[in-house]
């Protein structure tokens, strides 16, 4: 068992490096936190009986001072609870060792299915309103009878719960605010999985996020038959460093289980199932029940989050539509995927921010949240939503998300390569084409790599600016700063020569061509550089229901609108707001055979080239909507 123990702790360790970009390297921090815990808290081991009867692993932190009490910080994980046996300690404790100092009682649960915690696995697990019987379990119900047993168990504890996760044990944050137990006083879902077929991780609009499922999934979809301290090995077998020429060489979607998981993997055979937008799908997302919401909330996530930028963004409007009693907070900084727990997050690649929005975060907003609900300290006065404005490089506060004095404004297409505030007139040319060729994709980016990364949520677009299958609009250098915060909405009248198609629509700004040379990479030059600020993808044949897709007509001039995800950027005076237009992201996004097929079942004959349009007439202006302050 120790053996198997130190072995998870290893592995867990590796994913939670790759996913948040942390160093392997132990620091003096790193051994003065280990050595903190270890001196301050007394780990404890416990199956904890749900009311069906099945146990879930759970592991509980409690402060060795018993002069006063503490409240309980709850985790719900499916990426292990561990490390497991009582002798080996976590080296970070809580939401940042900031809460470890400050003194919590800190709980980490294997959900069920997963690790050590007994039951079947389900991912995104549905809600069952209406629950008959004991058996009627979902992740509300875990977490409650979790809660409850604590709050009667634990020596020590005040009474008072909050609950937080990033990406899937940020869904399960959500899920216990919903018939949430009454302990349970704050909650804060950061970046959490919210709609896999809609924004989160593993589709956009309906296009399949081809690279970042199938190296996931290889491990997390993989059969667990009994308890185990260990997970599955993640797919290593690439036989080359460069992704593009992997999944080139894959073939269609059907060739991964033809020639890696024979059908057993079952979160990649729900992928490829269920490929329209069903009841599997729409049973799956927690918004439509995020209503009487009790505990107070508090949703974080990042503008550069490559994995989950949608699910925060939905899951603070889902809960403020219904206007919750209790203060509901959304927090939106300049950060990747889980980034803001660790490190001074002051710039990312080749982009300064010029202030440390990680400390700050941590210190001032985060702690500050749960030691006012959970310790009655004093209310630190949040705004409604605390959003670091990109480009101006500031936090601003608001009283609502979008602001309320943001307008909405449309960046036209115009011939010539142009864009503007202003709508086409009539003129000679009203669109631009080009051929897309599912054989020569565009690349998501300009790096050689085999895993997704993140860098690409914020590179240089120049690479893809020069390819003749990417059309490119850009204003004039601007005479005035324009800063847009809120909502954005591609809004394109496009046609194709096939029956099917993406349309990838990125936002940019281009920097001066004089623009000092202050990235932290010292090699770079940052004159004229292309920063990307949103990218999305649509796949067409859901451009009127995401449930019953409808093929494009060959020849026919169609609008094809989709949510891009918010933003809040300021583009500088000098500078130039430029929109590129392509119909492939590849192996980001899987490659449409631009054919109205079921693309899991499509065949290598499906595939075929085929000549799309952009369409700037006056009566059918491509633009996108943009919130401008």
């Amino acid at each position: 068992m120790k053996s198997l123990a130190k072995k998870t702790y290893i592995l867990s360790a590796a994913i939670s490096m790759l996913s948040f970009g942390a160093s392997a390297q132990k620091t003096t921090a790193n051994v003065d936190n280990e050595i903190y815990i270890t001196t301050h808290y007394t780990k404890i081991e416990k199956q904890i009986a749900m009311r069906d009867g099945i146990k879930l692993f759970t592991i509980i932190y409690v402060p060795k001072d018993k002069t006063k009490k503490y409240p309980v910080m709850y985790n719900r994980t499916p990426y292990s609870a561990g490390p497991y046996g009582p002798e080996v300690y976590k080296p970070s404790l809580g939401p940042s060792m900031v809460f470890a100092r400050d003194g919590y009682i800190f709980v980490y649960q294997d959900v069920r299915g997963r690790y050590m915690s007994e039951g079947d696995f389900v991912a995104t697990r549905p809600y069952i309103p209406n629950k008959k019987k004991k058996t009627d379990i979902d992740e509300t119900t875990d977490s409650y009878d979790t809660i409850d047993w604590l709050i009667k168990n634990v020596p020590g504890n005040n009474g008072k719960v909050g609950t937080w996760g990033i990406s899937a044990p940020g869904f399960y944050a959500t899920m216990t605010t919903i018939d949430a137990h009454p302990a349970l006083k704050a909650v804060s879902p950061q970046a959490p999985v919210t709609d896999w077929f809609m924004g989160d991780d593993r589709h956009h609009n309906g296009a399949f996020f081809l690279m970042g499922t199938f190296s996931f999934l290889s491990y997390y979809g993989a059969p667990r038959p009994q308890p185990t301290p260990d997970h599955a090995d993640k797919f290593t077998a690439y036989g080359t460093p460069d992704a593009y020429e992997f999944y080139k060489n894959l073939g269609p979607l059907k060739n991964v289980n033809e020639r890696y998981f024979k059908r057993k993997n079952l979160i990649w055979n729900e992928m490829v199932d269920n490929e329209t937008y069903d009841s599997f799908w729409a049973s799956r997302t927690p918004v439509p029940y995020l209503k009487n919401i009790k505990p107070a909330v508090m949703t974080v996530g990042g503008w550069f989050d490559q994995e989950d930028l949608y699910g925060p963004l939905k899951t603070f409007a889902g809960i403020e539509k219904n206007k919750p009693a209790e203060p509901n907070y959304l927090v939106m900084g300049p950060w990747t995927h889980g980034s803001w727990i660790r490190g001074n997050n002051d710039y990312l690649g080749n982009v300064r921010f010029y202030s440390e929005t990680g400390p700050y975060y941590r210190e001032q907003i985060e702690l500050a949240f749960f030691n006012h609900y959970l310790k009655g300290t004093t209310d630190p006065d949040l705004p409604k939503a605390t959003i670091f404005e990109t480009g101006s490089n500031q936090w601003k506060k608001y009283t609502a998300w979008p602001p309320a004095e943001a307008k909405e404004k449309r960046l036209y297409f115009h011939a010539n390569g142009k864009l503007s505030f202003e709508q086409p007139i009539e003129n000679t040319k009203e669109y631009d084409e080009f051929i897309s060729d599912p054989d020569k994709p565009v690349p998501y980016t300009n790096e050689i790599r085999i895993d997704r990364g993140s860098d690409f949520m914020y590179e240089d677009q120049r690479f893809a600016a020069s390819r003749p299958d990417v059309l490119v609009y850009q204003t004039g250098i601007l005479e005035n700063d324009v800063v847009i915060s809120g909502h954005l909405f591609a809004d394109l009248f496009v046609s194709t020569t096939g029956t099917d198609a993406d349309f990838i629509v990125k936002l940019i700004d281009v920097y001066p061509g004089d623009a000092p040379d202050d990235s932290p990479n010292p090699h770079t030059k940052m004159g004229s550089f292309q920063q990307l600020v949103r990218g999305e993808v649509m796949r067409s044949k859901f451009r009127n229901s995401f449930a019953n897709p409808e093929p494009m007509v060959p020849g026919e001039v169609t609008e094809v609108k989709f949510d891009m995800q918010d933003a809040a950027h300021c583009f500088k005076k000098g500078h130039k707001i430029m929109v590129q237009v392509q119909s492939s992201w590849f192996p980001l996004v899987d490659r449409n055979p631009q054919k109205f097929v079921n693309i899991y079942k499509a065949t290598e004959a499906d595939f075929q080239k085929a000549t799309h349009r952009v369409y700037f007439k006056k009566d059918k202006a491509s633009s996108i909507k943009v919130s401008v302050l």
